[in-house]
């Protein structure tokens, strides 16, 4: 056990060592749960008793240090509630993740008892797969650590990501992974030449063909011109004073004087940080809101120009319209509060977006749904019910010569098919807007930046990102970084980027990798169950 307990740490700081932003260590995911998996198969060909569990508590190790040691910066984001609060707080997704991981491996164990370890290392892959499509989907969603994104430094390997988005990443990964076992597991046992020989000629296609093909289209991929300039702004207000310490109206002025030192005649765009609008405007009411008339007098001398910002907005209805919706002060009203992107042109048009991947806690009631019956109560008692309002499917937002944008605001970056699903309804390129700047100068900005990269790549669409306090960038169809911007400077970037309109395999299709996975760990699962039955039944 003692040796197993070794392994599994190791495991965990390979896998770190291997994660972004590090660079040059890429190559480590492909050996990184190697220890792993040896530590799983010493307990099982071992002695001891409930080695299911052993097995569990074993991985949760290695898989929590992994975990702990990449997003150690959920931390600095909450101890501002207090350090001592934050900590068990910064538990929930420190652990969450390694459970879920960990489980997978446990069921790896129970098709071991009963079928053959090829068919099970199989079963394990799509268990792991349908925990990281859990882990996007459900309401405590964190899907950060999807081993996909391991590639986000390396993306000249990932060029086909194209084709099968960061599940292709998570499987090829894993395939490496087994093979080397495999070749170590021979070493023990009586591994005839032919088996021996098939593994080695299948280790060396799975590593060299995908970064081949990859490399080949880095370097052939040409894109189609079709310009637009675009300024992105990075104002630099500190995120604790932005709704307290400097007027909104401060704010925009900030904003417009970053924007208009480098716009041109022909500017298109001009995009603004995540809640760079930091006070409440009433949706209803935007065409009459002084921050909106601000922004439009800045659009004057843009003839086409656009502003696409960030923004704090609510909606009032008379009825409750929504579930998240809340009671004002005035009986039989309601309102939803959202966390908004808005696109300001110079005519009365305006469009709005609605955040829809929420932080869980922070932005969202996790299983609000489930208990929605309990928000009267909480209503009753004084208490927040945590949730913003939000929209069930992505937008586009179109400027009046017809370019198609396509709004991602901060945590939604890191879903490859919700952003494929926007570009699908037209969007010609990728406007990020984000405030990183709660997580303090630390990794957790420089993994945001890289994640991005795997967008653009999925999608062959430019990523124009606005960042206040974070790294703005401007991210080209072959996942290259530009231009970028440094940390905690105020500046504005501009950029022609080329729009496209091509759809890829992956936008056309989505996780469809992942949506197979599922099927197959289901019926692994069901395969599970019923030997158990038939054992206990015998």
């Amino acid at each position: 056990m003692k040796k197993s307990i070794i392994l599994s740490i190791l495991s965990g700081l390979l896998l770190w060592i291997a994660w972004p932003p590090t660079p040059y260590t890429t190559f480590l995911l492909f050996i990184g749960f190697v220890p792993m998996l040896i530590a799983i198969e010493n307990i099982i060909q071992s002695n001891i008793a409930k080695k299911g569990k052993k097995i569990f508590h074993i991985t949760f190790l290695g898989f929590f240090i992994w975990n702990t040691l990449c997003i150690y910066w959920v931390y600095n984001s909450l101890k501002t509630i207090g350090p001592l609060v934050a900590v068990p707080i910064s538990l929930i997704p420190y652990s969450l993740g390694p459970l879920l991981m960990s489980s997978a491996c446990w069921l790896y164990y129970r098709m071991r008892l009963s079928t053959s370890r090829w068919l099970s290392l199989i079963g394990l892959v799509c268990f792991w797969i349908a925990y990281e499509y859990l882990h996007q989907s459900w309401d405590l969603n964190f899907p950060w650590m999807t081993l996909g994104n391991g590639f986000a430094v390396s993306h000249k390997w990932i060029q086909w990501y194209s084709y099968t988005g960061v599940y292709g990443g998570t499987l090829w990964i894993w395939i490496v992974n087994i093979l080397i076992f495999l070749l170590y597991a021979g070493l023990r046992e009586a591994q005839s030449k032919v088996i021996r020989l098939s593994l080695i000629t299948s280790f060396v296609l799975a590593l060299a063909l995908p970064l081949c093909y990859s490399y080949y289209t880095y370097n052939t991929y040409k894109e189609q011109p079709d310009p637009s300039n675009i300024v992105v702004a990075q104002p630099n207000i500190d995120p604790y004073a932005k709704e307290s310490t400097i007027p909104a109206q401060e704010q925009i002025g900030i904003l417009t004087h970053l924007s208009d030192s480098i716009g041109q005649a022909n500017t298109e765009f001009f995009i603004w940080p995540e809640t760079a609008i930091a006070d409440q405007v009433d949706e209803n009411k935007i065409r009459s809101n002084n921050y909106f008339l601000q922004i439009q007098h800045f659009l004057n001398k843009y003839q086409n120009g656009n502003v696409i910002t960030g923004a704090e907005t609510f909606k009032i209805y008379n009825t409750r319209l929504t579930k998240t919706a809340s009671p004002t002060e005035n009986p039989g009203e309601y309102f939803d509060s959202f966390n908004s992107a808005i696109n300001i042109e110079n005519s009365a048009e305006v469009q709005f977006y609605h955040k829809s991947k929420l932080v869980p806690g922070a932005e969202s009631l996790p299983f609000g749904n489930a208990l929605f019956f309990l928000k009267p109560v909480f209503e009753h008692l004084g208490g927040a019910t945590g949730s913003y309002g939000s929209q069930p499917t992505p937008g586009v937002f179109y400027s009046q010569s017809g370019i198609g944008a396509d709004p991602v605001i901060c945590y939604e970056s890191i879903w490859g098919e919700y952003v494929a699903t926007s570009v699908h309804m037209g969007a010609q390129f990728i406007a990020i807007i984000t405030n990183d700047g709660w997580w303090g100068n630390t990794s957790g900005k420089d993994q945001h930046l890289d994640y991005a990269k795997l967008r653009a790549i999925e999608t062959r669409r430019w990523v124009c990102r606005s960042a206040n306090t974070g790294i703005s960038a401007f991210i080209n169809q072959r996942g290259d970084i530009v231009q970028q911007t440094g940390w905690w400077v105020k500046t504005a970037i501009k950029q022609d980027i080329n729009l496209n309109s091509d759809l890829t395999f992956y936008v056309l299709h989505g996780d469809y990798i992942a949506h197979i996975g599922c099927i197959l760990a289901v019926l692994g699962i069901i395969g599970v169950l019923v030997r158990r039955k038939k054992r206990l039944a015998v």
